[in-house]
């Protein structure tokens, strides 16, 4: 099996929604949720992926020719790639029902932790999804990191109680869930959090706490004064706002900002290759979050489809490393991409 193969098998158990393209770009699915889409038209999603390609490595090969070291050190633990399967809940709902969300995550999770990275894992409205990946990933030793949603202080209270059962390295909320509906109808509504809930909410974490979803300067310091651990610059693969910004044209700034003060910066949307991941890092991220293609990557081969598109990606890395000159992901800098 190669990571074709990954993809052609998906488009025959993936569902509805989900095309499985060789490339995911938000094309395809475009509007369509449940299912992989985005919001109103779908530009967001679409708009994540482009601008990703719209930045340019610098070749120089005028350097010591050594192996890449692509290892990251993040939370006390050290992982072969600075990047990591983004969260995804409600399986059955947004693909098909080949797998529900413990044994989707029985395979993300497990595959992750094989090829030495960790895996994001979601939320839903049935208590059965939270339940089931922390369980998962307490069977992997704590390699996972649960993303609680942003609901109201009682529920976030009994979802943290599920993380800590899981001995999890870190924990993290998806912020930028508050545009989902389900959250807002809920008795005593939940959504938006201020700074002073935020940081009540990472003093229950007891473990490393990650923000997701913050798209401006504003709301990383914000993040950073309720004593978030790391930021993820998102803005929830387009699916809660129309006509956001891509993720990559707010990078730069977010990790300016926070540069020196501990707050570890990471980024998702759109990205969809090792060039990608290269990219990230010189616009100052210290790690990425992938999701929609894990899931094509386990629909289409479980956990050795995890495994190659992982091998696919570290390889793609290793290589622009070599060939831009950077022997380990801190030599990664600014000047070695070109914006238009």
């Amino acid at each position: 099996m190669n990571y074709q193969d990954v993809i052609e098998q998906a488009r025959t158990c993936i569902g509805q929604y989900c095309k499985a393209c060789p490339v995911c770009n938000g094309k395809a699915c475009s509007n369509k949720i449940p299912g992989p889409g985005a919001k109103g038209m779908g530009d967001t999603a679409i708009r994540n992926f482009d601008a990703w390609q719209a930045i340019r490595v610098n070749m120089d090969t005028i350097c010591d020719n050594v192996p890449p070291d692509t290892t990251l050190r993040l939370f006390g633990r050290t992982f072969s790639y600075p990047f990591f399967a983004g969260p995804v809940g409600a399986v059955r709902l947004h693909y098909s029902d080949k797998y529900d969300d413990l044994s989707y995550n029985s395979v993300l999770v497990k595959a992750c932790r094989d090829s030495g990275i960790a895996a994001f894992t979601g939320d839903g409205t049935d208590e059965q999804v939270m339940g089931s990946a922390c369980s998962v990933i307490a069977e992997n030793g704590g390699c996972g990191v649960p993303t609680v949603k942003p609901w109201n202080a009682q529920t976030v209270a009994d979802k943290l109680e599920l993380v800590k059962s899981s001995g999890s390295f870190a924990c993290a909320m998806d912020i930028d869930a508050a545009g989902l509906p389900f959250l807002k109808n809920m008795t005593p509504p939940a959504g938006s959090k201020n700074v002073e809930e935020l940081s009540e909410i990472a003093r229950m974490a007891q473990v490393p706490f990650i923000v997701k979803g913050v798209m401006t300067v504003r709301g990383a310091l914000k993040a950073r004064a309720a004593g978030a651990a790391a930021v993820v610059v998102s803005n929830h693969g387009g699916r809660v706002l129309d006509q956001c910004p891509a993720t990559a044209e707010v990078l730069e700034d977010i990790a300016r900002a926070l540069k020196g003060t501990g707050v570890k910066v990471l980024v998702d949307g759109g990205i969809r290759s090792g060039v990608d991941v290269f990219k990230a890092l010189a616009l100052g991220a210290d790690g990425v979050l992938i999701c929609r293609p894990f899931v094509t990557a386990v629909y289409g081969g479980g956990e050795d489809g995890v495994r190659l598109y992982i091998e696919k990606l570290g390889a793609e890395l290793r290589d622009t490393m070599a060939m831009c000159g950077a022997k380990t992901l801190a030599d990664i800098t600014r000047d070695m991409v070109h914006l238009k």
